[in-house]
């Protein structure tokens, strides 16, 4: 048996602009994980995907083309130059990731998938191949990714990203706490870019503008975490809050639980992801962990993760 894993991640700044040319912020979630694990079949049996937590079983040789977990193995095998006919394999999916939060559960999938097979097959690929596949897979899921769940998901570390330049990860000079609340609701990423690219089209000049702002907010939030200065990410949130909501991708939820991370000592707090459900993003100190929980799951979070960036 051979396993692969990916961590989910989160976009702390540019959610949204970032499809439009301008920057992103995100960073792994480890506390959150996708595994697949790879096992010989009997011969003859072809390729079945097992996948427990959503309660399918997947057959490759049968699958639709635009069937992601399906796709994702076929488009991995392509690249190492087997044909998935001619194999015969087990591979099972779990993850703990909440699936339509904003915390790359597709990509994170996906990707444990590509490392679990190329391993398996003793041909691992580089991580800028498995970002490569993974997008494709992302295009399923969303459309028109921006990909930034690929990129920070298959290199697994903090990124700034501009889509179609060269990824730049960095460094975080302090290491900060997030807090991380779902409201239970699906953030359905597709739907979401493909309404804010509607409204973009009808007044490109006031859209263009927004999408200005926000990566100008991200580009103060790398320099901020690479100097050390977090307390200053805290303004930074609520200013790229305040863009998001000019685009109309808040939902009263969304802003009940920013509103009692506030109330609880956060220091900053924003959607994040596609937004319209989906998780927010608190900025906190460690020892407010506890309080900002409570406060999140009193305002009805359905799940909170409390994790460092950074460590």
């Amino acid at each position: 048996m051979t396993q692969g894993r990916a961590s989910g991640k989160v976009i702390l700044f540019g959610e949204h602009a970032v499809v439009y040319g301008r920057p992103a912020i995100a960073v792994p979630v480890t506390d959150v994980q996708a595994t697949a694990r790879v096992e010989a079949a009997a011969p003859g049996s072809g390729i079945l995907i097992h996948a427990p937590d959503i309660g399918q079983t997947i057959d490759v040789a049968t699958a639709p083309a635009d069937e992601p977990l399906s796709f994702t193995v076929r488009r991995t095998l392509a690249r190492l130059g087997r044909a998935w006919q001619d194999l015969d394999l087990s591979l099972t999916l779990v993850s703990s990731i909440p699936v339509a939060s904003g915390l790359g559960s597709g990509a994170a999938v996906a990707t444990a998938i590509v490392r679990a097979l190329t391993a398996h097959l003793g041909c691992p690929l580089d991580k800028k191949e498995v970002s490569s596949i993974v997008y494709e897979t992302e295009k399923i899921f969303h459309g028109t990714p921006s990909g930034i769940d690929n990129t920070v998901i298959a290199f697994e570390q903090p990124v700034y990203f501009v889509k179609g330049r060269l990824i730049e990860p960095f460094a975080v000079r302090r290491p900060f706490w997030i807090a991380i609340a779902d409201t239970g609701l699906p953030s359905l990423t597709r739907e979401s870019v493909a309404d804010v690219r509607a409204a973009w089209q009808r007044d490109r000049q006031a859209y263009e503008a927004i999408f200005d702002r926000v990566g100008a907010v991200a580009d103060a939030a790398r320099a901020a975490i690479e100097e050390g200065r977090i307390a200053a990410l805290g303004a930074l949130m609520a200013e790229n809050q305040r863009l998001l909501r000019r685009l109309d991708v808040s939902l009263p939820e969304l802003e009940r639980l920013i509103e009692a991370a506030q109330r609880a000592g956060a220091q900053g707090a924003k959607l994040s992801g596609g937004g319209r459900g989906g998780n927010m993003i608190a900025l906190i100190e460690p020892q407010q962990a506890d309080a900002v929980r409570a406060a999140l799951q009193a305002a009805g979070a359905k799940r909170v993760i409390v994790t460092e960036v950074g460590k």
